[in-house]
């Protein structure tokens, strides 16, 4: 597996342009709140987003600077969505630090995230780019139906295949697909492009939660087993969802009761996260994270070849090959 340095190597130039142009959108005259956009820039993650803009928009041509308006917009308002799900989920880590609402509270924290998510906005009225602005708002929407889809089915156990990944579509793999999008609109693509741009971000960004549901199955490199954590908030994810399917109903009913009613006892999650890995549950969804992988590559054969394309498809195989 590639490592993201290598990844990286066709766009370090922009990725370490994007460091001060992202630096300087967050700059504030609010003592506070300027604290709290430090924080945040110091505890930055893999900055995977602005890879797949900058990677996408050098495949397809010139990086320009609407390119860095995309990567900036969506950096942003991905922070503000990740800001406000810590507070929504109750989680006081975020990438084995402190979350903004662990140490500042919810009140502070949802403010926070409504201005990350304004100046985003702003930002990209700013830069004259609309086209854009249009792109990842619409994907902002789509995760918020996502996220409420998610919920609605949470209490009623009754997710399908269908449902989970409309649900994943939303919640996901849209903010991706307006990253490759963006980019194509960014260099002056036609409108086939941005679409058939639109449609790889699409899956590899599908593929990328599929292996973040897998996880929840997967021994955890801190606890040494694991986390079950989807299962504790009743989330019906793949591997559960085909298991669902393919077994009896009485072995049905009562991993659906196990779920519902005793999903805060870790012995019983235990026993569910096993009976998935030996139904199968987890090769299932392997298979079907690895065709997507497949499908996303495939949309880009037809191409110009370039060390921006050879990264970017690293990139999706990383997503589906990276440990964490």
């Amino acid at each position: 597996m590639s490592s993201l340095s290598f990844i990286k190597a066709p766009i370090e130039k922009e990725m370490q342009q994007f460091e001060t142009v992202f630096r300087n959108s967050m700059k504030t005259k609010v003592p506070l709140l300027d604290i709290i956009m430090n924080f945040i820039i110091r505890r930055k993650g893999k900055q995977m987003r602005p890879m797949f803009v900058f990677l996408t928009a050098k495949m397809l041509g010139v990086v320009t600077e609407k390119t860095f308006t995309a990567a900036t917009l969506i950096e942003l308002l991905h922070t503000a969505t990740l800001i406000h799900d810590d507070v929504v989920d109750e989680a006081y880590e975020r990438r084995n630090f402190f979350s903004i609402n662990a140490l500042w509270k919810n009140k502070i924290s949802i403010l926070v995230g409504d201005y990350l998510l304004s100046r985003g906005l702003l930002y990209a009225i700013d830069n004259e780019a609309i086209d854009v602005l249009r792109i990842v708002s619409n994907a902002v929407k789509e995760m918020s139906e996502g996220e409420l889809l998610q919920i609605e089915k949470a209490r009623k156990l009754d997710i399908t295949e269908d449902i989970y990944f409309e649900v994943i579509k939303k919640k996901t793999a849209t903010l991706i697909a307006s990253c490759t999008a963006s980019a194509a609109v960014s260099t002056n693509c036609s409108d086939d492009m941005v679409k058939k741009m639109w449609q790889f971000g699409e899956f590899v960004g599908i593929a990328f939660q599929i292996k973040d549901d897998i996880f929840d199955y997967q021994k955890s490199s801190l606890i040494g087993k694991p986390t079950g954590n989807d299962i504790k908030e009743k989330k019906m994810t793949l591997p559960l969802i085909h298991v669902l399917n393919n077994i009896s109903e009485k072995e049905k009913n009562y991993i659906l009761k196990t779920v519902k009613k005793h999903n805060k006892n870790q012995n019983k999650v235990n026993e569910v996260i096993q009976f998935v890995i030996d139904k199968g549950g987890i090769e299932y969804a392997t298979k079907i994270m690895k065709s997507y992988r497949d499908r996303a590559i495939a949309l880009l054969s037809d191409l110009p070849e370039n060390d921006a394309k050879l990264s970017l498809i690293e990139m999706v195989n990383y997503t589906v090959d990276r440990n964490k």
